[in-house]
C-alpha cells in the first residue's frame, strides 16, 4: 500500500489536510470522496513515521533515474504534439508515474502552472529532479514556441548521457575490480603478512634493503594508526564533496573533469556536442545570438564551459564575429572552427552547428569503443609496479640471506 499526502475541502468548505493509505492514486481519491472530502491536491508520499522517509534521501532512494526522465520527455513530446493542454498533461503523467519523487514534483509543477508560472520556472523549483540542462532546454523551447521539439532533444540528450555512462561503467568495471582486489591484497599484506615477515627479518642481524624498510615502515604505521587513516580518508572525502559545492570548487572541478586522462576528452566532446545542438536549436527558431548564448551556457552542465561561452558572448557584444570569439575560447578543433566560419559566411550557421554536434557525437562513440583498450596498458603498469615493490621488499632480503648462507 502507498501513502498519499492530501489537501482537501470538507462539505462545509473548510480546508483539511493529512495522509491517506491506498493502493493507488485513484483509490485514494475515491476513499477521500467516501469520507465527504473534495481533494484539491494529492501527492504520493511516505508515512510520516516511516524510517525510509529519513533514510531515503541519504541512500539515494529518492532520486529520479535517467530512464524515467527519458520516458517523461517522450510522453511530453507525444502529448504536447497532440495538442493536449500542458496542465492536463503534467497531471496525467503525475498520476501514472511509479516514482513518488517525480510524481510529487510534477504535481507541484502543475500547481505552479495554474498559478501563472512558466514551465521552465516551475521545473527550476525542483532542481534535484530536473538538471540545469533540462531546465535550460525547456526554456529554449518556450522561447522559440517549439516546446515539443525541446522535449525530443531532451530525450535524445538524456539517452546519449545514459549510453555514455553505461559504456564508461562497462569499460571501468574490469579495472575497478582488479584495482579493488589489489588494494584489498595490499591491506591484508600490510596488516597480517608483513608483520609476520618482520619477525623473521629482525633475526637476520643485518641491514635490510631499502624496499623492505619502506614496506616494514608502512606496515607498522598502518597497524598502529589505522583508525586515524580511516578518519583522515573520511575527512578528505567529505571535504572534497563540500569543496565541489562551492562556486570556486565547482568551477575548478568541472575544468579538471575536462582534463582527466582518457575520460576527459570524452566528457569535453560530449559537452561540446550538447552546446552545438542547443545553440543550433535557438538560432533555427530565430532567437538572437546573444540571447541564445546566454541560454545555452546554462545547458552545457559544466561551470568551466559555461564561463568560456560567457566570454564568447562578451566578445560578440564588443563587435567580434562568432568565429573569432570561438577561436579565442580555445574550445573547438580547427575542423570545427572552419565549419563555424563557413556557416557564418553563408548564413547557415545553425545547419553547420548540427554538423558539428554530429561530428563530436561520432568521436565520442569511437572513443567509448576504444576506452577499454586505452585503460588496459595503464592498468598493467600499475599492477606491475605493485607486484615489483612487494617482490623486492619481501624476497630481496631472503635472496641476500640465501647468498650469505652459501658464501658461509
Amino acid at each position: 500500500m502507498a501513502h498519499f499526502e492530501y489537501k482537501a475541502q470538507n462539505k462545509k468548505g473548510k480546508a483539511v489536510e493529512g495522509i491517506i493509505e491506498a493502493a493507488d492514486m485513484k483509490a485514494a481519491q475515491a476513499a477521500l470522496r467516501t469520507q465527504g472530502l473534495n481533494p484539491r491536491t494529492l501527492v504520493p508520499t511516505r508515512a510520516k513515521d516511516d524510517v525510509m522517509t529519513y533514510l531515503g534521501p541519504l541512500l539515494g532512494l529518492e532520486s529520479v533515474g535517467v530512464e524515467e526522465l527519458v520516458m517523461f520527455c517522450r510522453q511530453m513530446y507525444t502529448l504536447t504534439k497532440a495538442g493536449v493542454p500542458i496542465i492536463k498533461t503534467i497531471n496525467g503523467l503525475a498520476e501514472n508515474t511509479r516514482n513518488p519523487t517525480l510524481a510529487r514534483a510534477l504535481i507541484e509543477v502543475a500547481q505552479d502552472l495554474e498559478g501563472g508560472r512558466d514551465l521552465s520556472q516551475a521545473f527550476a523549483k525542483h532542481n534535484r529532479v530536473f538538471s540545469n540542462l533540462f531546465i535550460s532546454v525547456v526554456q529554449v523551447g518556450e522561447s522559440t514556441g517549439n516546446l515539443e521539439e525541446a522535449f525530443v532533444q531532451l530525450g535524445g540528450y538524456l539517452e546519449l548521457e545514459r549510453e555514455t555512462k553505461k559504456r564508461i561503467k562497462s569499460a571501468m568495471r574490469y579495472p575497478t575490480m582488479v584495482l579493488g582486489a589489489i588494494g584489498a591484497a595490499m591491506v591484508i599484506i600490510n596488516i597480517f603478512v608483513i608483520p609476520a615477515f618482520a619477525q623473521v627479518f629482525s633475526s637476520f642481524g643485518a641491514e635490510l634493503p631499502l624496499f623492505t624498510r619502506i614496506l616494514l615502515g608502512v606496515s607498522e604505521f598502518s597497524v598502529q594508526y589505522w583508525p586515524h587513516l580511516l578518519a583522515g580518508m573520511a575527512a578528505m572525502y567529505f571535504g572534497f564533496e563540500y569543496w565541489k559545492k562551492t562556486d570556486a570548487g565547482a568551477l575548478k572541478w568541472d575544468y579538471l573533469k575536462l582534463r582527466m586522462p582518457i575520460v576527459g576528452s570524452i566528457t569535453e566532446r560530449a559537452t561540446l556536442s550538447r552546446f552545438s545542438r542547443s545553440f543550433a536549436m535557438c538560432l533555427t527558431a530565430g532567437v538572437p545570438m546573444l540571447s541564445s548564448l546566454s541560454v545555452v551556457s546554462r545547458a552545457v552542465a559544466n561551470r568551466f564551459m559555461e564561463q568560456q561561452i560567457g566570454l564568447m558572448r562578451s566578445s560578440i557584444e564588443r563587435g567580434e564575429s562568432l568565429t573569432s570569439s570561438a577561436v579565442a575560447s580555445k574550445m573547438f578543433t580547427p575542423l570545427v572552427l572552419q565549419m563555424i566560419s563557413v556557416g557564418e559566411t553563408t548564413g547557415a550557421i545553425d545547419d553547420l552547428l548540427c554538423e558539428v554536434a554530429e561530428y563530436y557525437e561520432r568521436e565520442v562513440d569511437y572513443d567509448l569503443k576504444q576506452l577499454t583498450d586505452a585503460i588496459e596498458p595503464i592498468l598493467i603498469v600499475i599492477i606491475g609496479g605493485m607486484v615489483l615493490v612487494l617482490a623486492l621488499g619481501v624476497y630481496l632480503p631472503m635472496w641476500d640471506l640465501s647468498k650469505a648462507a652459501k658464501g658461509g
